[in-house]
């Protein structure tokens, strides 16, 4: 057996740590406040209408279980690589390259989604090509990267900030407009509409909890955080809090300003779905720069996925689980730019291959495969690693199983099928 497959090389050269604890919740909302909050929402309404916003609370409830394991689990071992190296340290190297192997996937798809979003809201405003707006985005953030983790993080601040500010001004304005007009609050507490199944139910919770999943971006910059033990743990929980509270309030006032109906056909139609109901609120501008403060956030969204990708690229190439050139970092030591690279060749595919909803739905199964491991892994803490009472990684294991295969069958077979032909490459790297 090849042990440089099962254990990283010697003394690989180390990222510098160069991130505190607001930078960390900044690249968190960076990943979450985007794609999510932007476009899944409206995704999950056309299958849930009104009850999406029961799917968003159920959804932040599993994500917070998932955000705990993987605080603890980071807390006890902060290096790039996320639950693809809590995988090899507590269970077994093959669990170890299944997380690995399943994020790549999940957040190629989400990194896809999240180019083809942006590109949605700005074709919605200048009438530019999807395609060649999506494509020139990643090239432009892939450079970004390309020059290190510090400038890419200022650049997060500023991204994060706009889109914050954006949404805070579509919250305001929406409620003001929800008083004035008297609308119908009582949706938040009937039963939803006929044909709302439970299955239509946890499928949008399954879509709406990948739009969370963000909070991962910063477990897996472990070896980049000063003091990881205590600053990783605070930065999720402060994150999954403020994204909560936005993803909830957003899903309320756009169904209040368009009516479920009508807000869940808004992607399948080619439309931004917050500047359409921005549009309602008859506030002159407001569209506009709702759309600018969506253009904004996804932009975050990829940016930091091109660098959590590189990241999870760079462990599984010091460990053998890829060909080494990809654990190549430049002389500054702030860059993997081979991982960056191949992060941007795979997302470049998937954009001009796939549409929005089936890179948003694949993302969705593959990531809960992937935070099923996250929790499994956290089983295995002993007395002293454990920072969270042991029901919190039971729950988040149980219901990442369980919705995992409420979404579309050919999306979740199709997923199978890619973790079936990643284990067998798998098996035959070990007996090489």
């Amino acid at each position: 057996m090849n042990s440089s497959i099962e254990t990283p090389t010697s003394s690989p050269q180390q990222l510098k740590r160069q991130i505190g604890i607001a930078d960390a919740v900044f690249l968190g909302l960076g990943s979450i406040i985007g794609t999510g909050v932007f476009v899944s929402i409206a995704m999950a309404t056309s299958i849930s209408g009104t009850a999406v916003v029961w799917a968003t609370v159920l959804a932040a409830l599993v994500a917070t279980c998932n955000g705990l394991s993987s605080a603890q689990l980071a807390a006890n071992h902060p290096v790039s690589g996320g639950t693809y190296e809590y995988g090899y340290r507590w269970l077994t190297p093959g669990f170890g390259f299944c997380a690995g192997w399943m994020f790549l996937c999940a957040k190629s798809a989400s990194a896809a989604t999240a180019a083809l979003g942006f590109a949605l809201y700005v074709n919605h405003s200048t009438g530019l090509s999807t395609p060649v707006i999506a494509t020139s985005t990643l090239i432009a953030v892939t450079l970004i990267v390309l020059l290190g983790l510090r400038r890419s993080s200022k650049t997060n601040t500023i991204m994060v900030s706009i889109s914050l500010s954006a949404l805070l001004l579509f919250i305001v304005a929406g409620f003001y407009h929800a008083t004035k007009a008297g609308f119908d609050l009582s949706f938040i507490t009937t039963i939803p509409a006929s044909g709302i199944t439970l299955t239509n139910f946890f499928e949008a919770t399954a879509l709406m909890f990948v739009a969370y999943t963000g909070y991962g971006r910063i477990a897996t910059l472990g070896e980049e955080i000063h003091e990881p033990e205590t600053s990783i743990p605070k930065a999720i929980i402060i994150t999954l809090s403020i994204s909560a509270a936005l993803y909830i309030t957003v899903a309320f006032i756009s169904i209040l300003a368009l009516g479920s109906n009508a807000f869940g056909a808004t992607t399948s139609s080619g439309h931004a779905p917050l500047a359409v109901a921005a549009g309602q609120f008859q506030l002159p501008g407001l569209s506009l720069l709702v759309s600018i403060g969506a253009a904004t956030a996804m932009l975050g969204v990829l940016l930091n996925l091109v660098l959590g990708l590189s990241r999870i690229i760079l462990a599984m190439a010091r460990r053998g689980d890829l060909p080494a050139v990809f654990a190549q970092i430049n002389s500054a030591g702030t860059s993997p730019y081979m991982a960056i690279l191949l992060v941007s060749a795979v997302i470049l595919v998937l954009i001009l291959l796939v549409d929005i909803k089936t890179t948003w739905s694949f993302s969705a199964f593959t990531v809960l495969i992937y935070y099923s491991i996250t929790n499994l892994a956290a089983l295995r803490l002993n007395v002293q690693e454990r920072r969270y009472p042991h029901y919190i990684a039971v729950l988040g294991l149980c219901t990442c199983l369980l919705l995992a295969f409420f979404v579309e069958p050919a999306v979740w077979l199709s997923g199978l099928l890619i973790l079936a032909t990643g284990l067998i490459w798998h098996r035959v790297r070990l007996a090489g």
